[in-house]
């Protein structure tokens, strides 16, 4: 869109450029701004006609459609003054179909609050909802808590993508669960749906558990490489125990030093357990931790308990 006005850079009337994306209203000789944010008063796209041509704009009217639910746009539904048995059974059975969408779009967004609680990514949010509503068609969890299926839904979603949560922290966004109730719920939608999670890595957790710890990127580099490595290790341990070992073994070496305790809360994993596996880690140590971090005689003065 063109125009003119007066520019107080070119200090004469000029031709004007009305960018309707960002509201900004540009002198076209030097570029300046002259008006920021201004109100796009072009037509909307959006078209209210009886006649069936293609070439008119498509309708921008209500929500995107949602797949999966039955219905994802409103339907209106005009009564017929003599309804009759056939046509009073069909708004029985379209009522339904609207009842159990509505029973999903609230589940789902449940599903949402405990993802925006713990961070989540929306591709696994959809994900989450995808099991839940397979969950549902095939009466999979009768009987089980609705905010254990929910929660169990949302940690399938998170090992599917690989970026794993604790139990743990998906007992903190739900009312009194337990981890028992959560992993019994997991199983189920598991022999059920058949589900394939595949085994959790340590690298799932690094980022995380780090940023618990406050360490800074290179450090944080560092223990990644080193998780790395001892998969090809032999180390039988969980994953949690392993990179709680790693990240204990490799603060050592830093300037900015973690406590075991802190280690074991960020963690989740007692500190009994993080010394074992420290040991089982300890003969890998030069092995295990890049020599751009520490060298030989850096690692050799580590303790080996």
């Amino acid at each position: 869109m063109e125009n003119d006005s007066y520019c107080l850079e070119c200090k004469q009337i000029t031709e004007i450029v009305v960018d309707n994306r960002s509201g900004d209203t540009i002198c076209a000789e030097c570029g300046l701004v002259l008006d920021a944010r201004s109100i796009q008063e072009t037509m909307e796209w959006r078209t209210f006609t009886d006649e069936n041509n293609n070439d008119i704009d498509p309708n921008r009217v209500g929500k995107a459609e949602n797949p999966l639910l039955s219905y994802a746009n409103l339907i209106t539904h005009i009564s017929n003054p003599k309804p009759s048995d056939v046509s009073k059974g069909n708004v029985l059975s379209k009522k339904r179909l609207h009842d159990s969408d509505g029973v999903l779009i609230r589940r789902f967004g449940m599903i949402a609050d405990m993802a925006d609680r713990l961070g989540l990514l929306q591709t696994i949010q959809h994900r989450a909802s995808e099991i839940y509503k397979d969950v549902e068609e095939h009466k999979t969890c009768r009987g089980r808590k609705l905010d254990a299926v929910l929660a169990a839904c949302l940690f399938i979603a998170c090992r599917e993508s690989k970026l794993s949560r604790t139990l743990k922290e998906f007992t903190t966004v739900s009312d009194g669960l337990k981890e028992k109730e959560i992993n019994k719920a997991v199983d189920l939608i598991k022999k059920r749906l058949e589900v394939q999670m595949g085994a959790v890595q340590a690298g799932e957790y690094v980022r995380r558990f780090c940023s618990y710890l406050g360490m800074n990127t290179k450090t944080v580099k560092a223990v990644h490489e080193a998780v790395v490595r001892t998969e090809e290790l032999d180390v039988r341990r969980s994953p949690k125990s392993v990179l709680a070992a790693i990240i204990y073994m490799i603060t050592q070496l830093s300037v900015d030093k973690k406590s075991l305790k802190d280690i074991s809360l960020a963690a989740e994993v007692a500190q009994g357990t993080i010394k074992k596996s420290y040991k089982d880690l300890y003969p890998y140590a030069s092995k295990i931790i890049p020599n751009w971090f520490a060298n030989e005689d850096d690692i050799k003065k580590l303790s080996d308990s």
